[in-house]
């Protein structure tokens, strides 16, 4: 790894057959050869055995003072059992960004996603504001000037409209719906393949302006877009397959028992797309930082989450209710403010003979670009300390990062303290 916000891949790295902290035979025998370090006599006492040295007299010895805790006197104690007060305990690990280098707990990766915004304040509030901006833009005009038109849903609520009417209602809905989550899923894509680059600096201490993440990132924002359509359509493929049994036993006549065995089978389908979508969950920080393709991103991400999906799941959930719940604090008082300004108020938004209304559209999507500025940090930034955390619990991905921050002798203290 090197000082840029790109990660290479760890090649023969420990996920792939060896664990952190074990060491090749080889190396261990050419350290015994080399003539240098300590050479331990063959004759050793059985296991479980060591004992700090005692008050017995050793001879042709002098006896040392037992003045003071450690090996010559009383062995110290403290709550840590030894470590901390007498014995000096574990040197702590280094930290030159936002996160220590080591597996990092809830709270931490939490902290660091904060500690990120707050730190590249600037840069981070620039990509989620530009990002934000551009995208409620764009769905502004386009729920104003094509989705507005209250007359291409109202057959959804007409007891009298024929089924062609109410088909037609509801691929109007189902249209207008999609494009305003495409352009949604656009501008997320882009904020988070920016604010990765900016997390990825953010754990070495390094800034980076906003020029310098569009330029890393532009590369794979390509790949980046294939990855989350293909993902979505794992997603959709899924549904619509645990419901095609229900919807032919419903044609074949049964309907009730079909609408029943279309439930069961979309939330079958559902609960295998979100396993799925776990083990798949860091392939975007993957993606960016290794410069992977998509195949070997997903591949790369489900090693990585494999044994700690619930983990991965329960970081993920907590970090989604805690910016979405942020982020509705924000856009709920400007989404009332909005209905009260708007035409006719909360009855005229009530009304399905009108629309929503320019005034309603810009004060609401103000909102929106301020919870944006939140969720995007906040949700980016967990997901890609979660992928270090991972490769740090099972590649050792920390000497890499105390490598490229700068930080001397990290590797050797590991190595001493291991």
């Amino acid at each position: 790894m090197n000082d840029t916000p790109g990660w290479a891949s760890p090649g023969s790295a420990p996920s792939d057959g060896h664990e952190p902290g074990t060491s090749d035979p080889a190396d261990q025998q050419g350290r015994q050869s080399d003539g240098q370090g300590v050479k331990w006599s063959k004759d050793q006492p059985p296991a479980g055995q060591w004992s700090a040295p005692t008050g017995a007299q050793v001879p042709g010895q002098a006896q040392p003072p037992s003045t003071g805790p450690g090996w010559g006197g009383t062995p110290p104690t403290g709550p840590a059992g030894g470590w901390g007060s007498g014995w000096g305990g574990p040197p702590p690990a280094a930290k030159p960004g936002v996160i220590p280098l080591r597996p990092l707990g809830v709270g931490e990766i939490l902290d660091g996603a904060v500690s990120t915004m707050r730190t590249h304040w600037r840069t981070v509030l620039g990509i989620s504001l530009t990002v934000a901006v551009v995208t409620q833009v764009v769905v502004i005009l386009l729920q104003g000037l094509v989705l507005d038109d209250a007359s291409r849903t109202m057959d959804l609520d007409d007891p009298n409209a024929s089924s062609q009417e109410v088909f037609r209602a509801m691929g109007n809905a189902l249209l207008g719906l999609g494009a305003v989550s495409l352009i949604a899923l656009i501008g997320t894509v882009v904020a988070t393949a920016l604010l990765t680059t900016v997390t990825s600096r953010a754990v070495l201490g390094k800034p980076v302006t906003t020029g310098e993440a569009w330029r890393d990132a532009r590369p794979q924002l390509p790949k980046l877009f294939g990855l989350i359509l293909l993902l979505l359509a794992i997603v959709f493929g899924l549904v619509l397959i645990g419901a095609v049994p229900g919807i032919i036993v419903a044609v074949s006549g049964w309907g009730d028992a079909g609408a029943a065995l279309i439930g069961l089978g979309c939330l079958a389908g559902a609960a295998l797309a979100l396993w799925l979508m776990i083990r798949f969950s860091l392939a975007s920080p993957t993606l960016m930082l290794e410069k992977q393709g998509i195949g070997t991103s997903m591949r790369r991400s489900a090693k990585l989450v494999r044994g700690s999906w619930w983990r991965v799941f329960g970081i993920q959930l907590l970090a989604t209710i805690i910016a979405n719940l942020v982020s509705s604090l924000v856009v709920l008082p400007f989404s009332v403010i909005g209905a009260l300004a708007a035409d006719g108020g909360f009855v005229g938004l009530l009304d399905e003979t009108s629309g929503l209304g320019w005034t309603f559209l810009i004060v609401s999507g103000i909102g929106s670009v301020i919870g944006s500025m939140i969720t995007f940090p906040i949700t980016a930034g967990v997901t890609v300390l979660l992928y270090v955390d991972q490769r740090i619990r099972r590649e050792g991905l920390d000497l890499e990062l105390a490598r490229a921050a700068g930080v001397q002798g990290y590797g050797a203290e590991a190595g001493a303290g291991g």
